[in-house]
């Protein structure tokens, strides 16, 4: 996970990541489409390989990047458990819940006991 973690940290990495979600795309055009050098996006495309997060292979002279998402499924179990209520929020809900409960008892309750009376014309 520290891995993925490093190669997701740099924004023109998560950029790229983003870029291949949708599609494969050349090494070229994924550095066409930054102001930095070719050498440094293929040096942000080395280090996304070798975290496992994109897969290349070769289609003639090109190399062609696709998204590997499975090395993500671990950091956002991590990430779940991080972001899980808490204890207190959980009471907080439990609480929130017991009082619509009663509310909509004590109208039920209020509307059994005092029916409306409608008139007719």
């Amino acid at each position: 996970m520290d891995e993925v973690v490093a190669a997701i940290a740099d924004p023109v990495r998560r950029e790229i990541l983003l870029m291949l979600r949708d599609e494969s795309l050349s090494a070229g055009q994924i550095a066409d489409r930054f102001v930095i050098s070719r050498p440094a996006v293929s040096r942000h495309l080395r280090v996304l390989r070798e975290a496992g997060l994109v897969r290349d292979t070769a289609d003639g002279r090109r190399r062609v990047y696709t998204l590997t998402a499975a090395p993500l499924d671990e950091l956002v179990g991590w990430l779940g458990r991080l972001m899980r209520p808490s204890r207190w929020q959980q009471h907080l809900d439990a609480l929130e819940t017991e009082v619509f409960r009663t509310r909509r008892e004590r109208r039920t309750t209020s509307t059994a006991q005092h029916p409306s009376t409608k008139e007719t014309a």
